[in-house]
């Protein structure tokens, strides 16, 4: 009867400590939460992405939620950019929170779209939606209408961000061997 006891006891301790495989895109970016890690820019270079040049790039999985990851891009000394992951009905949201030095909002801030692909691959994309090519048409950037973002999440290897449209193409992958020091924290979050 001991023994019985005592197999129960190792079933659900074994049960208890088994680590769970990461479901989805999402599951992957919770895991890294709290973590920094230095990137590069490994897409062309080309004028549009010059204030980027010689300059530190830090992305910071800072915020998660069981719905929504917050994750701090840091450009430098600029502290601007968040990108804003959250879960819907159907997939993925990505979001871009831009703010100033005082924490208000950017003119051009809370674009991004819905994601297209399945929730398990490791590549979501992002087409602009309707919110965003409005936003974007207003701005004067109408090409920026036509943006799909990507997000790769390769556990133990890389973290990618992408930005493509037609005649524009920008990547950076982050080493996700090498976590960093956190940096500050974005503008406007305190």
């Amino acid at each position: 009867m001991k023994w019985i006891a005592a197999l129960a006891c190792f079933a659900v301790a074994s049960c208890a400590t088994s680590t769970a495989q990461p479901r989805d895109q999402f599951d992957r970016l919770s895991a890294l939460c709290g973590k920094a890690y230095e990137g590069r820019i490994v897409s062309p270079p080309v004028a549009a992405d010059a204030s980027f040049a010689g300059k530190r790039l830090v992305m910071h999985v800072r915020e998660c939620s069981p719905t929504t990851i917050r994750i701090p891009f840091h450009v430098g000394d600029d502290h601007s950019r968040t990108w804003v992951i959250s879960r819907t009905a159907t997939g993925f949201r990505l979001k871009h929170d831009h703010r100033h030095v005082d924490g208000s909002e950017d003119k051009v801030t809370q674009y991004g779209g819905d994601s297209v692909t399945p929730r398990a691959t490791m590549r979501q994309e992002f087409p602009a939606d309707a919110f965003t090519k409005a936003l974007l048409v207003r701005e004067g950037n109408v090409a920026g209408a036509n943006n799909v973002w990507a997000v790769e999440v390769h556990p133990g290897r890389i973290f990618v961000y992408e930005l493509r449209r037609p005649a524009r193409f920008f990547r950076v992958e982050f080493d996700l061997t090498r976590p960093v020091a956190a940096p500050p924290p974005p503008w406007g979050s305190g």
